[in-house]
């Protein structure tokens, strides 16, 4: 399974729309319970790497990446919907499917920026 999503995050790079973060957070953890090399290797990836380990540590989404993931999800609908859909039911569809996700991006997925702010406060108490 973690082959798998290693599979689909690659995938999610080249794709607009398609989550990349998502499918190394749940392979990191397929390999965390199979082999600690590859999860160790998807820690040390460059970008993901750090992102991946910023959601283990409770910290979500960097803000910049938050912009560009709601960015990319209104694209994706908004393109989809004027562009591939002709079906009424399926824009309907698609169109609530996207404000749902930017709705959870956008209010569920903690700011990294705040969750450190948080954390110093409390630290300074």
């Amino acid at each position: 399974m973690g082959f798998l999503f290693v599979a689909l995050g690659f995938v999610g790079v080249i794709v607009p729309g398609m989550p990349t973060t998502v499918f190394m957070i749940l392979a990191a953890a397929c390999f965390a319970k199979s082999s600690p090399r590859f999860e160790r290797w998807i820690l040390d990836l460059p970008v993901i790497g750090r992102l991946v380990q910023d959601h283990r540590d409770g910290l979500g989404m960097p803000r910049k990446s938050k912009f560009i993931a709601i960015g990319m999800m209104v694209s994706a609908v908004v393109l989809s919907i004027l562009l591939a859909i002709t079906n009424v039911f399926l824009q309907v569809l698609v169109g609530a499917v996207g404000a749902v996700g930017v709705w959870y991006v956008g209010v569920r997925v903690p700011t990294k920026e705040d969750v450190l702010a948080r954390r110093g406060d409390l630290e300074n108490d």
